[in-house]
Order: C-alpha cells, then sequence, then structure tokens
C-alpha cells in the first residue's frame, strides 16, 4: 500500500482502513464572480506587458503577484507568444477556474506600461480593492498616447540624426538622415493604416532609405554624404522596434514557445529588412549605380563628447518614440550613454566587437535592475533604449553590400557576425537584470531597515 502523506491527506473516518482516505481541504476562497474579476483583471495586466515587449518570465511573475494579492495563491500561469492562459485550482470540492486572453494588438506605449506597473505596485502593497483596481486598468489601457503621433515621428527622426553623428557622420548626414526616416515613418503609418503585414512594411522601409542613399550617390547631390553610413542609419532605426531583448529572455528563463514564435518574427522582420535593402542595391546596379562600402567606419569613440552625447540622445530619442514618460527618457539617455561609453572604451583596447556589445549591455542591464524600482521606471525601457545606439546597422549593410553587389561569399561571415553582436547584446542586458536582482533586494532590505 503506498503510504500516506499527512501534509496532503487525511482519513475518511477514524475506523475506516487507511486506503480510504481523501484530499484535505484547502483554504477558503472568495466567491466566483471575485475570482473571475481577479483572474481578468491579471490577465490584462499581463496583456499590456506583452504587447509592449516584456519577457514571459516578467510577465507570469507579475500575473501572480497580482492574484496571491487578492488571495487567490493556487493560481497558475502560461504564456506564449499570442496568448496567455490563467488557471485557478480550487481544490476537491470545485472545478478549477480557467480563462485565456488573446495578445492581438503590439503598440509599444511607455507611458502605459509604466502606468500599469505603478498600478501593480499599489496592488501588492495593499489597500486597492479589485474592483477599483480594475477600473483603474481600464482607464490606462484605453487611453490614448500622451503624445501627437506626429512626436513620435519627429523622435524617430531625431535618433536617426543621432545614429548618424554616431558613426562619425557629418551634419549634413544627420540632417538627410533624419528626413529620409521621417519619411519611412510616415509611409509606415499609412501602410499601418491599410493593416499591410509588417514584414512587407520593413521590405518598405529598407527600400525607401536604400532608394534615397543610391539616388544622393548617382546625382552626386550630396557628395559628402556616404551612401553607405545613411542605409546603415536606416537598418538601425528599423531593427530597433526588434523585441530582441525579451526574445533572448524568454530562451534563457525556459519559456521555449514563447521565445520560438519572438524568433520567427524577428528573423521574418528582419529578411523583409534585409530584403529590401538587397533588392535595391541590385536595382541600381542594374541601372549602372555601385555605391562604395570601402570607406572604414570610423571608431565609436572618435570623438568622446560628441559619441557620449549621441549616445545618449539616440537612447532618449527612441524612448520619446516609444511614448515614454519624462522622467524614463532621462533615464534611457543615461543607459544610452553608459553603454555607448563602455563599449567604445572597449574597442579601444583591442577587444572583439561581440565580447564589447556583450559587456556594455551587461552594465546596461545591472544598471537598469538597481534603478528601475527606485526611479518608478520600467526596466524593459532601459534595456531596450540601451542597447539601441549599439545595433549592428553598419554590419548589415556590409553583409547585404558583399553578397548582392560583390558576390562575395565572405558576406556571410559579415552576416553572422552582425547576428552574434545582436545577441550579445539581447544576452548582456538578460545577464545584467540577473545579477542586479540580488543587488536591487538587498539595497531594498538595507533601506527598510534604516527606516
Amino acid at each position: 500500500m503506498t503510504p500516506v502523506n499527512p501534509r496532503r491527506w487525511r482519513y475518511r473516518d477514524p475506523g475506516t482502513r487507511p486506503d480510504l482516505y481523501r484530499p484535505a481541504e484547502g483554504p477558503s476562497l472568495p466567491d466566483d464572480s471575485t475570482v473571475h474579476l481577479v483572474l481578468d483583471l491579471a490577465l490584462r495586466v499581463g496583456e499590456a506587458q506583452l504587447a509592449s515587449g516584456a519577457g514571459a518570465a516578467d510577465v507570469t511573475a507579475t500575473m501572480l503577484d497580482v492574484t496571491a494579492a487578492y488571495g487567490l495563491p493556487h493560481t497558475e500561469v502560461d504564456v506564449t507568444y499570442t496568448s496567455i492562459t490563467v488557471s485557478h485550482r480550487r481544490g476537491y470540492r470545485a472545478a478549477p477556474i480557467t480563462s485565456m486572453r488573446v495578445v492581438r494588438g503590439r503598440g509599444i506605449d511607455y507611458t502605459r506600461l509604466a502606468s500599469v506597473e505603478e498600478l501593480v505596485r499599489r496592488i501588492t502593497a495593499g489597500g486597492l480593492d479589485a474592483g477599483e483596481a480594475y477600473a483603474e486598468l481600464d482607464q490606462v489601457v484605453n487611453a490614448g498616447h500622451p503624445y501627437p503621433r506626429w512626436v513620435a515621428t519627429l523622435a524617430r527622426a531625431g535618433m536617426a540624426g543621432s545614429v548618424a553623428l554616431l558613426v562619425g557622420g557629418t551634419a549634413l548626414l544627420a540632417l538627410t538622415a533624419a528626413l529620409v526616416t521621417a519619411v519611412v515613418d510616415r509611409v509606415g503609418r499609412l501602410l499601418n493604416r491599410r493593416r499591410l503585414p509588417f514584414f512587407f512594411q520593413q521590405v518598405v522601409g529598407g527600400a525607401l532609405a536604400t532608394t534615397v542613399a543610391v539616388a544622393i550617390y548617382a546625382t552626386d547631390l550630396l557628395p559628402s554624404v556616404r551612401p553607405s553610413l545613411l542605409v546603415a542609419v536606416g537598418i538601425v532605426v528599423l531593427l530597433s522596434g526588434l523585441s530582441l531583448v525579451g526574445t533572448v529572455q524568454d530562451a534563457i528563463t525556459g519559456y521555449s514557445v514563447t521565445a520560438a514564435g519572438r524568433t520567427v518574427e524577428a528573423a521574418l522582420l528582419t529578411a523583409g529588412l534585409i530584403a529590401g535593402v538587397a533588392l535595391t542595391l541590385r536595382v541600381g546596379v542594374q541601372f549602372g549605380v555601385r555605391t562604395s562600402v570601402s570607406d572604414p567606419l570610423p571608431p565609436l569613440i572618435s570623438a568622446v563628447p560628441l559619441q557620449f552625447a549621441a549616445g545618449a540622445a539616440t537612447s532618449a530619442f527612441f524612448a520619446l518614440a516609444g511614448y515614454a514618460p519624462p522622467k524614463a527618457v532621462l533615464v534611457a539617455a543615461a543607459a544610452g550613454a553608459t553603454g555607448t561609453a563602455g563599449y567604445g572604451l572597449l574597442t579601444l583596447t583591442g577587444t572583439n566587437a561581440i565580447t564589447c556589445a556583450a559587456i556594455a549591455a551587461t552594465a546596461i542591464g545591472f544598471g537598469g535592475a538597481i534603478l528601475s524600482r527606485r526611479l518608478t521606471t520600467p526596466p524593459l525601457v532601459v534595456a531596450m533604449a540601451g542597447v539601441v545606439p549599439l545595433l549592428p546597422g553598419w554590419l548589415t549593410y556590409r553583409a547585404l553590400y558583399q553578397l548582392t553587389i560583390e558576390d562575395d561569399a565572405a558576406g556571410l561571415s559579415t552576416l553572422v557576425l552582425a547576428a552574434g553582436t545582436a545577441l550579445a547584446l539581447a544576452a548582456g542586458v538578460v545577464l545584467g537584470e540577473h545579477l542586479g536582482r540580488p543587488v536591487r533586494s538587498g539595497l531594498t532590505r538595507l533601506g527598510a531597515r534604516r527606516r
């Protein structure tokens, strides 16, 4: 006979056989309407986070915090790339309550994300009724963007200009890149309204940026503007919208299904960008226009004050384009400056690009994990914005040029180097956040003791 576990089982009656036992009853639970309300509240919180690019582990932990705060300790959460399922077990006397929500829209709004996380902090601190929390969450998720759409367009243009200065471009290149990016953004907005799939939007964006660069080179309209750098800037701006950090975080933390879905989407959107750039370069060759990438890329740290400021501006404009609140924009600028300075100084020591990217990203993730809660800024904003100045736009363009124009197989190794740099950035951020959590917890306990 299987031995009886006294913590889980108890006998039916004192005089019956030991093999006739039944499960012990669990703790008392709220009524069904309250359970449904809490589960739906947790689902909507998780949806807001997942749609903003948060990792599945963070979404799961936040949802479990919400359900536990309202007296539902025995809850299971399952997060995939397109849906969230939550189930609450109610012992042996009642069937479990299960609910699911499909995540259809994926629009980045860091102000909304910050408001949701602030609401979760109030929920876990106690004193906020479930009905009140649900009403506040409804107002948050249904609120419009804090800035007009044209502000986001100007921010993306500013990000392109900052990236141009970051890679050693002139003020004229920065202005040209800003204008091209603004046009690409408005065209993308128009295509999005027509519900064109994002893959084709990436194709159009890459093709537009490359077309302008090829046209400038063919007409010799702006001799001082290097077309290779102009395309590289466009690639960085278009790559910045991919959730690379969340993808790697899901893979490392064991959420394989979600990681696979994000990987496929990132690969597909990147392939669309590559297709647009490569197709335009090939068309240019057919018309006798061959640009050049023979000029070396200037060192990232060639002018320390300028590069430092350009890295900070790139991250700040990226956060602003994602509708981040003013405080988050300042934190993003600090993260971008830190990452850019760290990467540039490491390159001066002769360290390879992938190692430099990993170390700089680790510093960004570590700082974000420690300061985000104290500054009430979502860690995702710090992570995403901090690595944007380091995205391998130049390497990607060089690889495409080698493959499509020069028919050089070395382009494959260059493309692998670009992919490795992107993965190193994402993995470094995840590692930095992991290393920073115990430090943050220790600082929190120390502050509580002092109070």
